[in-house]
């Protein structure tokens, strides 16, 4: 007390003064009890995925909420970066961050569309209708203009009507079996989404 002037002794007597005081009439804090407290995200189903949106190919991590009970629908709660991916090692930029608005967004189509020729209108058809369709337009479009030999004679097995635009943020061995695929059917137009 021997630097205290008389102002700061009287501050210091009344806070303590009036601690007790509010002690003694039952104000006084319960012990706290130390607790761990539980993983927001332990009760969540976690899956692995990649980011839809540019050609870099973030990993992500997408928990949803739903115990597989009878009548309970999974969604979507979060979304965070994967620390343990290569490419982006646990960070988003701020559209990739977003994507939880994306998977909720009432405007998100769910199932594939089509409009028939001269229509003005798109139907709902399921994936099995929407891969056949590919699949038989592909095969009328490469029967009618396969190319298995120039006018000299020399064989080139070449499809030259239809091309593929594959997507970056795949694997490079889904990359390479795309590549096989692709060239297997004879398309030259070949090219990959990371240079559009």
């Amino acid at each position: 007390m021997n630097g205290m002037n008389r102002r700061q002794f009287f501050k210091v007597t009344a806070a303590m003064l009036s601690g007790s005081s509010m002690a003694a009439l039952g104000l006084a804090p319960e012990a706290a009890l130390a607790e761990v407290r539980q993983y927001k995200l332990a009760r969540m189903t976690e899956t692995r995925n990649t980011c839809p949106y540019c050609s870099v190919g973030c990993g992500i991590l997408m928990y949803g909420l739903g115990d597989g009970a009878k009548n309970v629908k999974t969604t979507i709660v979060h979304i965070e970066g994967d620390a343990d991916h290569p490419v982006n090692r646990g960070t988003l930029c701020p559209k990739g961050a977003s994507l939880i608005d994306f998977i909720h967004s009432p405007n998100r189509l769910k199932q594939p569309q089509y409009r028939a020729p001269g229509s003005d209108k798109w139907q709902t058809i399921s994936w099995d209708e929407a891969l056949d369709r590919i699949a038989a337009l592909m095969k009328a479009d490469r029967d009618a203009n396969f190319v298995e030999k120039t006018a000299e004679g020399k064989t080139v097995n070449r499809w030259l009507t239809t091309g593929m635009l594959a997507a970056s943020a795949s694997s490079n061995e889904t990359a390479y079996l795309t590549h096989k695929i692709v060239r297997s059917l004879g398309m030259l137009a070949f090219d990959n989404q990371a240079r559009v």
